[in-house]
């Protein structure tokens, strides 16, 4: 198994002094789950090189045993200061695309050319697609081959409105990943604020928050076997 993760490469919130990038959990934890299977990770990134996480998930508060692990190991911080350039990316090389959020990927993957076209490659393939949190951004300029959003009609999930609120008030981010997701007729669910909640449809694989990365991760791992 030849799996890539997908992380953004956006520091700083546009317009603000907000601090992001790829929170941590939602990366950790798909990487550990994937590793542990067997499969070899591969981390990309829009500008490639070291890819950013968000501050706030690197504090103590925001730790789990994944992120520990990932934090102390030597070799994961050297995928993440070396992450490939997304524009070099081949889908054909890998079996499925994760992609992990932080507010990071609703500003320079959402509407990225290359992102959008990995993910119909994935589609046409039939090969896993799975995102979490504000990662689920990514699909949101995704097109099936009718033209149609490549939501539309399909059962996803995502960071909910008021998860979007709590964290981080109504004017941070330009839209709402469950506003967003419904808008373009996909039919979103969610469970209460930070319980882990993932949706499968076929091959879309979308999760809600971060305590939802390491089920997501798995249910890739599912899909595959």
């Amino acid at each position: 198994m030849n799996i890539l993760i997908v992380l953004t490469s956006t520091s700083k919130v546009p317009g603000s002094e907000r601090r992001t990038g790829t929170w941590l959990e939602e990366l950790a934890a798909p990487y550990y789950t994937f590793q542990d299977a067997g499969a070899k990770v591969t981390l990309a990134s829009v500008t490639g090189g070291p890819a950013p996480l968000d501050p706030t998930s690197e504090s103590g508060a925001a730790q789990t045993d994944h992120t520990r692990r990932f934090l102390a190991d030597a070799a994961a911080q050297q995928a993440l200061l070396n992450t490939m350039t997304l524009a070099s990316v081949n889908p054909d090389a890998y079996d499925a695309v994760f992609y992990s959020g932080g507010l990071g990927p609703v500003f320079d993957l959402t509407d990225n050319r290359k992102s959008i076209s990995i993910i119909e490659a994935m589609e046409r393939a039939n090969k896993p697609i799975a995102a979490v949190c504000h990662g689920v951004a990514v699909l949101r300029g995704a097109r099936k081959p009718t033209g149609a959003p490549l939501i539309e009609g399909r059962a996803v999930s995502g960071f909910s409105n008021s998860e979007e609120r709590a964290a981080n008030g109504t004017s941070l981010v330009p839209w709402f990943i469950e506003d967003e997701m419904r808008r373009l007729g996909g039919q979103y669910s969610r469970a209460a604020d930070w319980s882990p909640h993932v949706v499968v449809d076929g091959n879309l694989i979308t999760g809600q928050n971060p305590a939802s990365s390491a089920a997501a991760a798995q249910k890739v791992l599912n899909a595959l076997r």
